[in-house]
């Protein structure tokens, strides 16, 4: 087993058992380390310890985030104030698929994909020449479903296995020094228009922060449409990047998530604690 299998199988352990609030010792057991290495280990890949880990995951840290939010639309002026440690969403932009390209069905566009392993699970990347067009858990989905999914959506294209030209992606959301000098991480996806305007608004959501359903569907000037709104989230091509796991109900509850329930409690948790200081 990996360090990154060992740190996604002890999140992945947390996030199942926080109401029992396992010991180090019980966490290190599960992944088969010392509680001394495993805290060290833990540290490195997930950028906090397991106590602080621990202590984020509950349910009314959902509620009280939504109920201190403001409307997307303000909090997207303040994109870019936390540290340069993180990726923040106003370094990825958006790009659309022309009704062109649709109608060309991929013809004399290369993809290049690759299976990267991240401290939250295995991850499927396949980019283009103009951007990353999907991202997901292998662990729901086989690489093999992911790129029939390519060849289903681009049929003429040009796809192929290349970890080296996927890299990147990988680096640019994961790595704790990520700064903007090398602009911004670009997506290229196809979606209908409201589909694109939902997404558009995801990426308006700070990293850490939350917002719900209907909160979406003001932002996108359709205040009636949340379930529309979780539909269209539901579709969301491009897992993390286009953050749909910082979507989540009014009450508080977690709502859907195409790679489970358990997977989208333990990004939030990640992503809440990152840039922390680390004290072991």
């Amino acid at each position: 087993m990996s360090d990154y299998d060992r740190i996604a199988s002890a999140m992945a352990y947390l996030v199942d058992r926080a109401a029992d609030q396992p010991s180090l010792e019980e966490v290190a057991a599960h992944v088969h380390l010392s509680p001394y290495h495993f805290q060290r280990l833990f540290c490195r890949w997930a950028g906090t310890t397991p106590k602080r880990f621990l202590q984020v995951l509950t349910l009314e840290r959902g509620k009280g985030l939504l109920d201190s939010s403001r409307s997307l639309l303000d909090v997207s002026h303040e994109l870019g104030l936390s540290g340069s440690s993180r990726l923040h969403d106003h370094f990825v932009q958006l790009e659309a698929v022309t009704p062109g390209e649709y109608k060309s069905r991929g013809r004399q566009l290369h993809i290049d994909y690759g299976v990267h392993s991240t401290p939250l699970g295995p991850m499927f990347v396949a980019v283009t020449p103009r951007g990353v067009c999907r991202a997901g858990f292998v662990d729901f989905s086989s690489v093999e479903d992911s790129v029939d999914d390519l060849h289903n959506a681009w049929p003429l294209s040009s796809i192929r296995e290349n970890l080296t030209a996927t890299r990147y992606v990988i680096d640019a959301f994961f790595s704790r020094d990520t700064v903007s000098g090398d602009g911004p991480l670009s997506l290229h996806v196809a979606g209908t228009n409201f589909q694109i305007a939902v997404w558009r608004a995801l990426l308006k959501i700070p990293m850490g922060a939350l917002a719900s359903y209907g909160q979406i569907a003001e932002a996108v000037g359709a205040p009636k449409a949340a379930r529309a709104v979780g539909n269209a989230i539901g579709a969301n091509p491009v897992a993390l990047l286009i953050p749909c796991h910082r979507v989540i109900q009014r009450s508080g509850a977690l709502g859907g998530y195409r790679w489970g329930p358990t997977r989208k409690l333990m990004v939030q948790t990640w992503e809440r604690v990152r840039d922390e200081p680390v004290t072991a």
